[in-house]
């Protein structure tokens, strides 16, 4: 019998925690991409799991460094699990994990707690409620897109698969298919055709295949400096020293899986995508929504309790000052970085994994939507 699968995708991911950041209505120059990963945690899915836990970062920094119309994109990222034996039946085993939303340590943390059981596979299902229920933005303009994995059937389910399919491409929603096992083995079993009634892809990997993580002289640094950042960070609101703490946790889960892995975390963090505005001082003048006078005194950091409004405004200029100068050194050995990895992967045929299927996928589509890539 064939190993269910799961899948996530890209990419890139508090919605639990603070709601949907995603905006329902766009102007035509709009720059959001919307990414909704669908993972199958039935039975011994563990492999394709750790590909997805060791590639997110890679996925959103390649999302970080593009651009739409010259600015920068609003990338946001949901995530369910489905066909998992302890989800509940009558909702068709699907879960959803993480609405719609930037806070891509909450992906993180959530992809860390993901594990398998057998169950049964509803593609149709898993699609048809991640239509529903994700608050999609309405321009034709954003890219939108579904990213599905698995090795069962596509048309399994109550839900047929291809009501599911045509109605997310009648919401300009892109549905990409991953079969993980032989490419005629996912034809024959109808994930080519979902992709194709959506304007999607279908592509198949294997799932079982190790990530080479090539090393290069400036992942050192570029490590130091991801946790050198986090000093900048100045936690705030009830919940604000917990969600630091999460942030340190999620330096652990990625320095765990391998040093490669940190350091993508570590290019994140230099980028416009790691946004904690929620909770993060810095952040959240960045954004617009911070009113220090608004702010119990109980609810900052202890060093700025005493202080004045004046200075406490000072403290955050200082440590907004320091957070941009070490982003613009992690920028600078991501260049760096990059070319010297791009020299190397000439040398070696094409990966057959998740990062490399869906970061081919999401740069076409993207491109297609006048999203432009390094």
């Amino acid at each position: 019998m064939k190993q269910p699968i799961i899948f996530l995708l890209s990419f890139f991911i508090s919605l639990v925690l603070f709601g949907d950041k995603a905006i329902s209505n766009h102007n035509p120059n709009t720059n959001t991409v919307q990414l909704a990963i669908l993972l199958d945690t039935s039975n011994s899915m563990d492999g394709l799991i750790e590909q997805t836990k060791t590639q997110l970062w890679k996925i959103v920094n390649e999302m970080a460094r593009s651009k739409k119309n010259g600015k920068d994109i609003n990338l946001y990222v949901a995530l369910y699990e489905y066909g998992n034996d302890g989800l509940s039946p009558t909702e068709g085993f699907v879960r959803l994990v993480t609405p719609l939303t930037n806070d891509l340590d909450k992906i993180s943390e959530e992809l860390f707690k993901l594990k398998t059981n057998g169950g049964s596979e509803y593609c149709g299902t898993v699609i048809s409620e991640a239509i529903k229920d994700l608050k999609w933005t309405k321009s034709t303009n954003d890219y939108k897109v579904i990213f599905i994995a698995g090795n069962e059937p596509f048309n399994q389910g109550n839900v047929d698969y291809k009501e599911a399919c045509k109605s997310a491409i009648s919401k300009g929603i892109i549905v990409n298919t991953i079969y993980c096992g032989s490419y005629d083995e996912g034809l024959n079993s109808f994930w080519k055709d979902g992709a194709d009634l959506a304007d999607g892809k279908y592509i198949n990997i294997d799932s079982d295949q190790q990530i080479v993580h090539i090393e290069t002289p400036f992942d050192d640094e570029l490590v130091q400096l991801g946790q050198k950042i986090n000093e900048t960070y100045i936690a705030f609101g009830y919940e604000g020293n917990e969600l630091k703490q999460r942030q340190k946790e999620q330096d652990d889960n990625a320095s765990s899986l391998a040093p490669s892995v940190m350091v993508e975390r570590s290019v994140t963090k230099g980028s416009g995508q790691y946004n904690n505005s929620t909770w993060d001082l810095v952040d959240a003048k960045k954004d617009g929504s911070l009113d220090l006078t608004k702010i119990p005194k109980d609810q900052l950091p202890k060093e700025m309790q005493k202080m004045t409004l004046e200075e406490r405004k000072k403290y955050i200029d200082k440590k907004e000052k320091e957070r941009e100068e070490l982003q613009n050194r992690i920028n600078e050995l991501d260049k760096q970085r990059r070319d010297y990895i791009a020299a190397k992967i000439a040398e070696k045929p094409e990966d057959n994994t998740l990062d490399a299927a869906m970061l081919k996928m999401i740069r076409e589509q993207a491109g297609n939507k006048n999203y432009k890539f390094q």
